[in-house]
């Protein structure tokens, strides 16, 4: 196993440091370690408790980061239990030492002390992803979803209890280029957190106070672990169930939830000037509870969408999708990419100009587009489809006559239409309409 990124050594004095007798001593590892990780920014706050061993009088105690990216400065030492004997008061960079920093203590009895240590550190991640599972008709969804922790911070966190932030944050300083400063460390510059009276040195921690109040003591391991979320105002929080062991330079996927029979709706979209000639296919749900969701934003991340053919649950693969985060409330349109098995064509099959108006000059001021479309729409899955068609106006001023009324549409702003046609399985349909747009002086008053 790594070593722990502390070299440790307590040097104990009986009246004054410079004269002190030293004596090493071996650090106890780690009680308990938390990790409190931003997905929107390269920063973690770790809190960790260890049990010392403190003889009555002036201690030192000493700490090694290399090789690591902490924050020097940020390092941060509170006795948690004889709190009014144990004194901490300062931390100290030695010259000539590099990645090495010095706390004293002062300490009015001998004994055991259990202390809690803090710190940023870069080189943590998160990121979520899903799986979506389709039931056969397609008007229900399984929607799993998963954490990938990755750690490349230089340390070994062993039985951490790990906790994963949703929300922005902006740092005028960026911990891995403060962890890569040589002696003197000084203190970093100011930091901004969305608006938080955040200033220097520490006081970044503010924000992680309130999402990481206190470490948690491990709990018994699960087969599957549950991960708890509660809201923290702009940010939300992911704890995840028990601990997990994350060595440097690995990753762990840990499960997140896992939600069956989600009301979903298959789209089919049809838009020249936004797809092309394809027909691009949307998955529709809403993140509240009549869709067996609500309790809590979905973070952004990657979805890959699959379908239950058969009885024996085989799949097939029907795309995938990248989302941005969904608050609770909001409905989730995920593009699942261009398909071929629902296939809409628009064809043109007659285009004229006429009622020209002219300048007095003999130039022309105005004129009327007139076109007549025919759109074909194919549906060749086996089950039932609902397809979106949208028609882009070439001006703001225009009238559409359908040919024998046989298809209504719907007008979504001064120009642009929008067409939704109900096809059953490996059914086929076909309207026409006539365009007729006006241009310049055409245009006036319509």
């Amino acid at each position: 196993m790594k070593r722990l990124f502390f070299t440790i050594i307590l040097v104990f004095a009986s009246w004054s440091f410079a004269n002190a007798k030293i004596d090493l001593v071996t650090l106890p590892e780690r009680d308990t370690v938390q990790l409190t990780i931003y997905n929107s920014a390269d920063l973690t706050l770790v809190r960790e408790s260890r049990m010392l061993t403190l003889k009555e009088g002036l201690n030192q105690l000493q700490f090694s980061w290399e090789n690591t990216l902490i924050d020097p400065t940020s390092l941060e030492m509170i006795p948690k239990t004889k709190a009014g004997e144990v004194d901490i008061f300062g931390l100290t960079f030695p010259p000539r030492a590099n990645n090495l920093g010095v706390f004293k203590i002062d300490s009015r009895v001998s004994g055991k002390a259990l202390v809690e240590i803090t710190y940023l550190t870069s080189g943590l991640s998160w990121r979520a992803f899903y799986i979506g599972t389709l039931s056969t008709d397609e008007t229900a969804m399984r929607l799993e979803g998963y954490v990938r922790v990755s750690n490349n911070s230089g340390e070994d966190y062993d039985d951490a209890q790990t906790r994963l932030i949703v929300g922005q944050i902006h740092l005028l300083d960026e911990i891995a280029l403060l962890a890569r400063r040589q002696f003197p460390y000084g203190q970093p510059e100011p930091k901004t957190v969305l608006g938080d009276d955040a200033g220097e040195g520490g006081r970044v921690r503010r924000i992680f106070e309130k999402a990481a109040p206190q470490i948690m003591m491990p709990t018994a391991a699960m087969e599957k672990k549950e991960i708890a979320k509660e809201s923290l105002s702009e940010y939300f929080l992911y704890t995840i169930e028990g601990t997990e062991s994350i060595p440097d330079q690995w990753a762990k996927r840990l499960p997140s939830f896992d939600v069956s029979e989600i009301p979903v709706e298959n789209l089919y979209k049809f838009e020249e000037e936004r797809f092309g000639q394809s027909t691009f296919r949307f998955l529709i749900f809403r993140n509240d509870q009549k869709h067996k969701l609500g309790k809590t934003p979905i973070p952004d991340g990657q979805l890959k969408v699959f379908r239950t053919i058969d009885e024996d649950h085989h799949l097939t693969y029907e795309g995938n999708s990248h989302f941005k985060y969904i608050p609770v409330g909001e409905k989730a349109e995920l593009n699942l990419g261009p398909v071929e098995n629902v296939i809409v064509e628009s064809v043109l099959m007659k285009y004229e100009t006429q009622n020209y108006d002219f300048f007095e000059n003999g130039n022309i001021s105005g004129w009327d587009e007139v076109q007549t479309f025919v759109i074909k729409a194919k549906n060749t899955r086996n089950i039932p489809v609902a397809i979106e068609i949208y028609r882009n106006m070439p001006s703001a001023a225009w009238d559409l006559k359908l040919i024998r009324d046989e298809q209504p549409f719907e007008k979504i702003d001064k120009d642009s239409i929008k067409f939704t046609l109900k096809l059953a399985a490996t059914t086929s349909k076909e309207f026409s309409y006539v365009l007729t747009s006006y241009h310049g002086t055409r245009s006036e008053n319509r």
